[in-house]
Formats: structure tokens, sequence, C-alpha cells
């Protein structure tokens, strides 16, 4: 895939990602009633947020790492009862799709490959 259908995958993934652990965190089925501190788990993802809207490398390769946390905690709360169950299979699925994207965008981006493309095209 190009590099900028990659970005708009993983931008659109992750942009719902947050949205979902918000709403999920604060109003669809809180860990305590009225919300909880569980909301404090986007701020990574919002850390992430701008370099991958900007297409930075640096920010999509560590971004590939820190997702699997999120992978993480939807596989394990996927036995939650509904609709934490639900929402949790969610979030794995949203985590491993821009897991996918981000992991891909940074291969084909790395130096060597533009490098070998341009020579090529040459």
């Amino acid at each position: 895939m190009k590099p900028k259908t990659l970005s708009l995958i993983a931008s659109l993934t992750l942009v719902t990602l947050i949205a979902l652990c918000l709403a999920w965190e604060t109003v669809l089925a809180p860990v305590r009633p009225g919300g909880s501190w569980m909301t404090l788990k986007v701020l990574p993802l919002m850390a992430a947020l701008f370099g991958i809207l900007r297409g930075t490398r640096y920010t999509y390769q560590w971004s590939s790492m820190m997702i699997l946390l999120y992978v993480t905690e939807g596989v394990v709360r996927a036995s939650d009862p509904a609709p934490g169950g639900q929402l949790a299979l969610a979030e794995a699925v949203l985590s491993i799709v821009f897991f996918v994207a981000v992991v891909l965008y940074a291969r084909n981006t790395a130096p060597s490959r533009l490098a070998r493309a341009a020579q090529q095209d040459a």
C-alpha cells in the first residue's frame, strides 16, 4: 500500500480509538459510575496523535510498540460483561489495524527503501 493510504488508515483508527476509550470509560461502561481515572489511558494515544497526523516516521515507530498495550487490554477485558466486552474487542481490533498500518508505513518510508525506489525510477 501507498504511505498516504497507510497514514490515512493510521490516523482514522487512532482518532476512533481515542473516541472509543473516552466514551467507554466515561459513559458507556465505566469502571465506576460517573467515570474513573481510566480515562487517562488516552494520554499516550494523544501524545502520538499529532505525529501520526503529520506523518512523522519516528512517531509511527514508537507508537507501534505503545499500541500493543491497548491490544493487550482489549484482549484481557474482552470477557467483561456487556457492553464492556464488546468495547474491549473493538479496542483490540482498532489497535491491531493501527499496528499493521504504522508498521507498514514505517517500513515503506524507510530511507533505504526510498533511496532504492529513487534509483529504480531514474
